[in-house]
C-alpha cells in the first residue's frame, strides 16, 4: 500500500500545499527584508523567526503543526543548531509584494477548505513569525546601541500582512 502524503488528509492539492508550506519562510524573509540591517542582525532575525516556525510543531492545531514539521525537514531544526543562510533580496519591495501576494491566496484558499478555527490559527503563526523576525533585533542602531525595536518598515510589513490575511 503506497502511503499518502500528509496534506491529502487536509484536501489539499499538491501545489496548495506547497503554497502553505511556502509561506512561512517567505514571510520570514519579507519580515526580514523589509529593514536592511546588515547580515548580523539578519542572521538574528532568521534565527527568531526559524525558531517560531520550529514552535508551531507543538501546536494544538493539526495544520500548523503538520506544516511546521514539513518546514523544519525541509531547512533543518534549529534546535540541532541548524541556520537558515542569510538572503538578501535586490529588490525587497517586491519580495514584499509577492509574499503579500501569496498570503492573500493562502487566506482565500484556506477560507475555501478548513474551517475558521484551522485557518485562524495558520494566519496567527504567519502573523507571530513576522512579529518575532521584526522584533529580534532594534534596527538602525550603532553597534547593537539605540535604534528602534521594530521600523516603521518593520512595522508596516507586519501590519500590511495581518490586513490581508484578516480581511
Amino acid at each position: 500500500m503506497i502511503e499518502q502524503p500528509a496534506y491529502t488528509g487536509f484536501g489539499f492539492s499538491d501545489e496548495e500545499w506547497g503554497l502553505l508550506v511556502g509561506l512561512p519562510q517567505a514571510v520570514l524573509t519579507a519580515a526580514s527584508a523589509a529593514e536592511h540591517d546588515g547580515s548580523r542582525r539578519t542572521r538574528a532575525e532568521n534565527a527568531a523567526g526559524l525558531e517560531t516556525i520550529s514552535a508551531g510543531r507543538e501546536s494544538a492545531n493539526p495544520l500548523v503543526a503538520a506544516v511546521a514539521g514539513e518546514i523544519v525537514s525541509r531547512v533543518g531544526d534549529p534546535e540541532a543548531g541548524e541556520e537558515l543562510p542569510v538572503i538578501e533580496p535586490a529588490d525587497p519591495q517586491a519580495l514584499i509584494d509577492d509574499v503579500l501576494a501569496r498570503a492573500g491566496q493562502a487566506s482565500a484558499l484556506l477560507a475555501a477548505r478548513v474551517d475558521e478555527g484551522e485557518a485562524g490559527a495558520y494566519k496567527h503563526w504567519l502573523v507571530e513569525i513576522a512579529e518575532q523576525v521584526v522584533g529580534a533585533v532594534a534596527s538602525r542602531g550603532l553597534l547593537g546601541l539605540g535604534g528602534d525595536q521594530v521600523s516603521d518598515s518593520e512595522r508596516r510589513f507586519r501590519d500590511r500582512l495581518s490586513h490581508v490575511l484578516n480581511d
